[in-house]
């Protein structure tokens, strides 16, 4: 899990990084339709491929680069013709995560950022707004060359059978899980300290004239948007979470709303613009202490759960819902926790976070944990239980075990024929021109065909 996150930042830092050696290297090596292709943007994906591969690159590895290149150019070329939009929320969005993945990263070291790329948090936006938007269109033309692809079970059983014998994938041993997670609660001394921090700030702003941006950078403990003044950028309706988004929506221009309490903590909120369904605000946060007695107390809350379970005077399913925290994916999956790698419910053993992996190593397939605490991204601490759903042991694939996994990947298949075959028809009504230095590419004859007359 750790080396998989490392590769998206390492995809992200290196992707920036040589971004300032364009000028020197930029050549453009194609043209499909209004969209080029430059030499730098493959030398990109190259450096990925390099550092993926320990600094050695497979064989033809420079025209299978090309290739996926032009099939994204031709993607946002097309996006462009169906007039498929993307909306400057959605690219500041998106811009607004990957620099936080960085900072993140960093340390939230915002002068290491600045260091490392020679630039200000603003002139990145601004170096990478048009490339943001680019893979949001080719992103959005693709899932609309895809849509609707499913497979029937017997398509699933034909893809099985086409598989060697001695192809067959190998299944370490995997676990399905489910958890009941439960948020401490704020005690009243707390959320009373935490109001009136918030109060006295706003009284300074308000009756003081201090700088909001100021008083956030200094106080609030949303450390994200702290740093750059409280500022959380221009968002749609659905954004926030409903206490904090009504009471952003009510404000006028340059208003400031008394305290907000959401499941965060405690929020002043200032409205900076309004656009149509949009708007720009920014806040403080102030996030309640939890108490050591907060903590066994959610703690015994939890064990008095398992002992219903354990006595079978309550089902998993129903535990979830009249007790678990409402916030959390598994919640609405009855429970059950869901790889993000696969999408799927079963987690190799070597997948699983260190607190789930150790609790878990001598359980039985229906048992329930003790309650444990454990941290999410944002540093705040939850409690939960977990039970071991299912354990299977290594084996080859079979449509009995795996037919979940066989599915996707017979999913997978088709979505990548419906790719190639739609590339193979756009590609006949679309001006193609190839540099003489990659014709001879093997995966690049079918481009050539769009040159012709």
């Amino acid at each position: 899990m750790i080396k998989r996150i490392a590769l998206g930042f390492l995809t992200i830092l290196i992707a920036s990084q040589l971004v300032a050696q364009r000028e020197i290297i930029d050549k453009v090596i194609a043209n499909v339709g209004g969209e080029y292709v430059l030499l730098s943007e493959l030398e990109e994906q190259l450096a990925l491929i390099r550092e993926r591969q320990g600094g050695k690159l497979p064989p033809n590895v420079r025209c299978l680069m090309l290739d996926n290149l032009l099939t994204q150019k031709l993607l946002i070329n097309q996006a462009k013709i169906d007039s498929v939009l993307v909306a400057d929320e959605e690219v500041e969005a998106q811009m607004n995560a990957r620099i936080e993945q960085i900072l993140d990263y960093m340390g939230g070291d915002v002068n290491q950022f600045e260091d490392y790329y020679g630039q200000s948090i603003g002139q990145v936006r601004e170096t990478f707004r048009d490339d943001m938007r680019s893979q949001l269109l080719s992103d959005r033309m693709r899932n609309k060359v895809m849509e609707g692809i499913s497979v029937t079970p017997s398509e699933v059983k034909a893809f099985f059978k086409k598989i060697p014998r001695d192809s067959l994938p190998y299944f370490n041993s995997e676990v399905e899980l489910g958890e009941i997670v439960m948020k401490p609660q704020i005690n009243e001394t707390e959320r009373k300290k935490a109001i009136e921090k918030l109060t006295e700030i706003r009284k300074r702003i308000v009756e003081g004239g201090e700088p909001f941006a100021e008083l956030a950078k200094k106080f609030s403990d949303d450390f994200a948007s702290a740093r750059i003044g409280g500022d959380l950028g221009w968002t749609k309706r659905g954004k926030f979470v409903q206490a904090f988004e009504a009471a952003a929506y009510k404000l006028d221009e340059n208003e400031i709303s008394e305290v907000v309490e959401s499941e965060f903590g405690f929020h002043l909120i200032q409205l900076l613009g309004r656009r149509g369904n949009s708007i720009n605000t920014r806040h403080i946060l102030v996030k309640p202490d939890i108490t050591d007695a907060d903590l066994e107390l959610t703690r015994n809350k939890l064990d008095s759960v398992r002992q219903l379970l354990l006595t079978d005077s309550i089902s998993f399913s129903k535990a979830v819902k009249y007790y678990g925290y409402k916030e959390v994916q598994s919640f609405n999956n009855d429970g059950k926790l869901v790889n993000p790698a696969s999408g799927n419910n079963f987690f190799e053993i070597g997948d699983l976070e260190p607190s789930i992996y150790f609790t878990i190593d001598t359980m039985q397939v229906g048992e329930f944990s003790k309650p444990f605490s454990f941290t999410d991204p944002r540093g705040e601490t939850f409690f939960r239980i977990v039970q071991l759903q299912s354990r299977s042991t290594p084996h080859i694939a079979s449509l009995e075990k795996d037919y979940a996994k066989i599915q996707t990947a017979a999913i997978e298949q088709k979505k990548s024929s419906q790719t190639t075959k739609w590339v193979e028809e756009k590609v006949l009504s679309t001006y193609i021109r190839i540099d003489q230095s990659f014709q001879s590419c093997p995966d690049i004859t079918k481009w050539l065909e769009g040159s012709k007359p």
